[in-house]
């Protein structure tokens, strides 16, 4: 008969040696640790006065060209309005934005950026006023996404591709609502008129028509200060209580009727 070892301590130990159950004990504390921090992004304000757009773009577009001026000059005028401006914190077009949230007077505080760290591309701009500083890219995007009331996409990159795919994905699923995801540029026009192409074709139908209808497709500087402006002006409205409308800028995407206009606070 085998005489079983004496046990001293806590019954419920996990051993390194025992390498399935230190696995799942690992899986189930990192899990519970996400549940926290999912729980912990719910809270916010009850009002608050800072409406923030987000501005993703290219980090290799160099100061003084077209793109750059113009990001700069879309990013000066909405901080005129009162809006905050948010970038990735980098070179290229999301200096672009950054200096022109800067250049606006007594607005350093309005230039934010939330970085991550890599070995190129990502030194910080000298027109930050506000930085937050990731070491993933997963955490970094979250943060994009609870930190913004709007989302201004400008020419880039596989980087800035996955940012604006992440908001469209989250608008579609309703995970985020009455956040304008406003693309700029024609090779973004290009971009949505080809999953339309692709997505849509009759009998393999991979999304819905309704999903193309998300993101705003503009051309122009004024295109994208007017929507961010018709938006800025309702969100105000909602959080004072005295709005029963609510502008539509992201529809439904499951063929249910439009209810985006519904005041949540009613």
């Amino acid at each position: 008969m085998n005489q079983q070892k004496p046990s001293f301590g806590q019954p419920d130990i996990v051993r390194l040696s025992d390498e399935d159950a230190a696995v799942a004990l690992l899986e189930g504390a990192v899990s519970g640790l996400w549940q926290v921090v999912n729980d912990l992004t719910r809270f916010r304000r009850t009002t608050r006065q800072n409406y923030r757009v987000t501005i993703f773009g290219s980090a290799r577009i160099k100061p003084g060209t077209t793109a750059y001026d113009g990001v700069k000059q879309l990013a000066a005028e909405l901080t005129k309005m009162g809006c905050d401006i948010i970038s990735g914190g980098g070179p290229g077009l999301m200096q672009a934005a950054n200096e022109g949230a800067h250049s606006v007077e007594e607005a350093t505080h309005r230039s934010v950026g939330i970085r991550v760290e890599l070995p190129f591309e990502q030194e910080v701009n000298p027109f930050v006023g506000q930085m937050y500083e990731h070491r993933t890219f997963f955490s970094r995007l979250h943060h994009f996404m609870i930190a913004s009331d709007a989302f201004v996409v400008v020419p880039g990159g596989i980087g800035t591709l996955l940012e604006m795919s992440l908001a469209w994905q989250l608008l579609q699923v309703r995970k985020l609502y009455n956040t304008p995801l406003i693309l700029v540029g024609e090779m973004w026009a290009e971009l949505v008129e080809w999953g339309r192409r692709s997505m849509l074709r009759e009998g393999s139908e991979l999304a819905s028509e309704l999903d193309f209808t998300i993101p705003h497709c503009v051309n122009t500087i004024d295109e994208t200060v007017a929507l961010i402006r018709e938006n800025r002006t309702a969100w105000f409205a909602a959080q004072s209580g005295s709005s029963r409308t609510k502008v539509d800028l992201r529809p439904w995407s499951d063929g249910q009727p439009d209810q985006s206009h519904i005041n949540p606070n009613k």
